[in-house]
């Protein structure tokens, strides 16, 4: 992808770079993945993130759970943090408690907004980008 793309006034667009994920992942990977576990998710998203950022930004992962159930990825760009959860979609009750995760997260940086990558493998899923008001945030997640 070119970089540029994903930067507009010296700001990273988040957003798109999950946009371009879902089509990359999809066009390349779909039906392609037979046991598919979380860590190659970041695995392929890390390598999709990194030429972007490189050179001006970085991020760290900030494992939540020992059994490495949930992470987040915090990517810091021009000084300013941008925090993406990723999970494997198991259900909406799962799904919801990942929201609450995400605020509280967000709280801890004082962020209004943050990010969520869902990989599902559900055969009726939605696939694409939705955002959503949770309590005072704004939520941006993405389904593969």
């Amino acid at each position: 992808a070119e970089k540029s793309l994903f930067i507009q006034n010296h700001r990273l667009n988040v957003e798109l770079i999950l946009e371009k994920f879902i089509q990359y992942f999809n066009d390349i990977y779909e039906n392609k993945l037979p046991k598919f576990v979380e860590e190659v998710g970041r695995q392929y998203f890390l390598l999709f993130l990194k030429p972007i950022i490189n050179g001006t930004g970085n991020y760290y992962i900030e494992a939540r759970t020992r059994n490495q159930q949930r992470t987040d990825i915090v990517i810091d760009y021009l000084g300013e943090q941008h925090i993406i959860e990723l999970k494997i979609w198991r259900g909406q009750q799962y799904h919801s408690d990942g929201e609450k995760q995400l605020s509280d997260y967000l709280d801890y940086y004082h962020l209004k907004k943050g990010y969520m990558l869902t990989f599902n493998f559900n055969q009726k899923k939605e696939r694409g980008i939705r955002h959503v008001t949770y309590k005072d945030k704004e939520l941006i997640e993405a389904t593969v």
